[in-house]
């Protein structure tokens, strides 16, 4: 474990590298309807890129035509990642909900750091990304912008 909490292995190249290439829906958890959020900015990428976004977020009951969920457990159909917009002391009830819908893995965004949600997501057999940004690992793997 680093000094900051986050245990290399959630920032495993080869990791990212696969989830990148190979998921094609995606949650994005805190999702705002602002344009300035970065939240809002990622979604809208990784919709460009071609992946299939599912709003999350209780505040939306839509985002960009989409219909928005306000939880992972009423998302219907698997989720390949659950890319996590929320502050760190909100992500464990996150992590417990992408085990729960059997997500293929929980991805916390830059400056998203929670070691006990990432630990219970991986030790559930989900891939665990902490403190990545999921547009800019997509935008270096695949080289898509």
């Amino acid at each position: 474990m680093r000094g900051d909490g986050i245990d290399p292995v959630w920032q495993d190249l080869g990791v990212i590298e696969r989830l990148v290439r190979e998921a094609r829906r995606v949650a994005v958890v805190g999702l705002s309807a602002r344009p300035d959020r970065p939240s809002h900015g990622v979604a809208r990428y990784l919709v460009a890129a071609g992946l299939e976004v599912v709003p999350v977020n209780p505040a939306l009951t839509e985002w960009e035509g989409r219909k928005a969920y306000p939880s992972l457990t009423e998302v219907p159909g698997h989720l390949d990642v659950v890319d996590v917009f929320r502050r760190p002391s909100e992500v464990d009830e996150v992590a417990r909900e992408a085990v729960a819908v059997g997500a293929g893995a929980l991805w916390l965004q830059l400056g998203v750091v929670n070691a006990q949600a990432a630990r219970l997501a991986s030790e559930a057999g989900l891939d665990v990304v902490v403190d990545r940004c999921l547009a800019v690992e997509h935008r270096e793997v695949v080289g898509w912008s």
